[in-house]
């Protein structure tokens, strides 16, 4: 599969996703070892359907890009912006890493900091939420790391292993992020102009 460096980070950029992706996405959202923090963990998914619901969020407009390594080019995961409200600033965000070899070294923090980038620098955006289950620590230290603040939550709205769990609410504002790079890259652009 080919990738392109749309975004770039230190050890991954992030790629326009392709629905030819969809064997490894539908492999890693049939393994409940992650499945179990994403909202369809008690669903069967094809590589069919997969492949339907990649090209349903591409046309949709959302802006969701493929977690690649950049050494090896190989796929990580992925990440969204998505629910983009443009009249109000605002946007929700989604990510997942399904590759097992890559879990619990940063990857998905390096991530969120791009699309946070991403989302407030060039979308113009000045709020972006998600939603995390209480019992996806990993991933709330990392939403915390990045800057996302506890909004509010929903209490035991998830039942899994027998047990329930809140829905916690986090986001984030424009002033508020401190990751910046493509700021500091287009704050430098020069204007150039056509001598005639």
């Amino acid at each position: 599969m080919r990738y392109f460096k749309k975004l770039v980070g230190e050890r991954i950029y992030l790629s326009p996703i392709t629905e030819d992706d969809a064997e490894y996405y539908c492999e890693w959202i049939n393994n409940l070892d992650i499945a179990k923090f994403l909202a369809m963990a008690h669903q069967q998914i094809g590589i069919s359907s997969e492949k339907k619901l990649l090209t349903k969020m591409i046309e949709q407009g959302n802006q969701i890009f493929a977690i690649v390594d950049k050494e090896t080019d190989i796929l990580l995961g992925n990440c969204s912006l998505f629910d983009l409200n443009l009249r109000n600033s605002a946007a929700d965000l989604g990510i997942f890493i399904g590759h097992e070899n890559y879990l619990s070294k940063g990857y998905g923090t390096e991530a969120i900091n791009l699309l946070l980038d991403y989302g407030f620098h060039i979308l113009n955006l000045h709020n972006i939420m998600l939603e995390v289950y209480a019992y996806n620590t990993r991933a709330i230290k990392s939403y915390i790391k990045c800057g996302f603040q506890f909004v509010g939550r929903r209490r035991e709205e998830k039942m899994i292993g027998g047990k329930r769990y809140d829905l916690i609410f986090m986001d984030i504002l424009a002033p508020e992020f401190k990751g910046s790079t493509l700021q500091s890259d287009i704050i430098n652009l020069k204007d150039e102009r056509l001598d005639g």
